[in-house]
């Protein structure tokens, strides 16, 4: 039976833990990239070798819109536990896999198959954790704590990209460079196996938080065909979210290394502290949206991006590493209000029996189409223009094109589809 409204702290840990293991994979495996490249792809080319393994990264997001519409189904029809439960389990049997497979040396070719086998099914267990989970979070917290909730998510999913950048620099500094391509890669996949396990039994205890409903029709073809507009909405509200962080913690790194000569421990240290800033910055970001509703922290974040989207990406390319980290770190403070608050925000927007497929659908979306690609845009522009500021154009675009969902949002209190009015004041009050 649904648990509403009983949100304890070992189920927000519980919830979350599976987004720190979703985050931290994905970080390692970008830390590892050159390594992983050696082992399982020819060594001819130094350079395609890399490209190959983060290639292989990418198509893991590919795989994310059929993950989505696979685990919203789950969510919907079956729960958002057992949807949480099989996505750990397969993240965390690809995080294993990874940390035993053969290398190319031994298999051949069979290893990147492997590889990209694997990365697959990670990709297609992955657009089911963040979603479902924040689901599960916020449909169990009372009307008032929604946001503060939901927070909870955003914050586990840094805090897996600071452990994930921190973990591969711990064992690479414990080994030489020949352990670390023999066999010291491994150990922080298998690491990945030890927390998948550990969310894995924390979760077993979770209580369900939905009321499902049974319907000939799936859930996937309900959302498209009779939310579409708000899943059109949601993808729009995430893009100068998604492009945000991927142009400052992907892109940005690369180009500070490569064009500003900044150092590859710099630039991580850079990104990790940074990272930590908005880790920081969400949980307060989501307490005050349940203080004063989501529209206006939303609409001052991005009126802040707009204002100051030049003199922070100025200051990135200051050759003082003083103004280049605080431009980073301007650029994560404003970065927090968005990840914060966006998955209370795209449940608010669609009913409880098709919840999971339609956010599931409209954030992975978002993600694969903007947020991966953020860096090759960033890059070709920049390329065809001659302008290092041409991303800052991408993101003012992308931050006026949110402005109208944002200012649609609906007031602080509303009730929620298929919530009738004042029906959060009066379950407060019980």
């Amino acid at each position: 039976m649904p648990n509403a409204h009983k949100l304890t702290p070992r189920g927000i840990f519980a919830a979350s833990s599976g987004n720190v293991l979703e985050w931290y994979d994905f970080t390692v495996y970008g830390f590892l990239a050159p390594i992983i490249g050696r082992v399982f792809f020819p060594q001819d080319d130094v350079l395609a070798t890399t490209l190959s393994a983060f290639a292989v990264l990418a198509v893991g997001y590919l795989a994310r819109p059929i993950g989505s519409v696979i685990f919203g189904h789950i969510g919907d029809r079956m729960g958002r536990k057992p949807a949480l439960l099989i996505s750990v389990i397969l993240m965390g049997f690809g995080s294993v896999a990874i940390g035993v497979m053969p290398t190319h040396e031994q298999i051949g070719m069979a290893a990147a198959v492997l590889l990209v086998a694997v990365r697959i099914v990670q990709g297609i267990a992955v657009a089911g954790e963040y979603t479902s989970s924040g689901i599960l979070l916020v449909e169990s917290a009372p009307p008032r704590r929604r946001y503060l909730a939901g927070s909870w998510i955003a914050f586990a999913m840094m805090i897996g990209c600071v452990v994930g950048a921190a973990v591969p620099a711990i064992v690479s500094s414990q080994m030489s460079e020949e352990m670390m391509t023999s066999w010291g890669w491994r150990v922080p996949f298998l690491i990945g196996g030890v927390v998948a396990l550990t969310s894995l039994i924390l979760r077993i205890g979770l209580n369900e938080s939905a009321s499902l409903e049974e319907s000939d029709t799936p859930p996937v073809v309900r959302a498209v065909r009779e939310h579409w507009r708000e899943m059109i909405s949601m993808i729009i509200l995430m893009i100068p979210v998604a492009v945000l962080y991927f142009l400052v913690f992907t892109y940005a790194s690369s180009f500070l290394t490569e064009q500003m000569h900044v150092s590859t421990a710099t630039a991580l240290d850079f990104s990790t502290i940074n990272l930590v800033t908005v880790a920081v910055l969400i949980v307060p970001a989501g307490y005050l949206a349940d203080a004063i509703g989501p529209r206006p922290v939303l609409l001052a974040a991005a009126l802040i991006t707009l204002v100051a989207v030049y003199p922070f990406w100025s200051m990135m390319h200051a050759s003082d590493l003083t103004d280049v980290f605080v431009g980073q770190m301007g650029f994560a403070a404003i970065n927090a209000a968005g990840w914060a608050l966006s998955i209370t925000v795209l449940c608010a927007m669609v009913p409880m029996a098709i919840r999971c497929s339609a956010v599931s659908i409209g954030y992975n979306l978002c993600m694969a189409i903007f947020g991966g690609t953020t860096p090759f845009v960033a890059t070709y522009l920049v390329s065809r223009t001659s302008d290092d500021f041409a991303p800052v154009y991408y993101l003012v675009a992308a931050t006026l094109l949110s402005l109208i969902v944002i200012w649609r949002l609906p007031r602080k209190g509303a009730a929620w589809p298929g919530e009738a009015a004042g029906a959060s004041s009066k379950a407060e009050a019980a």
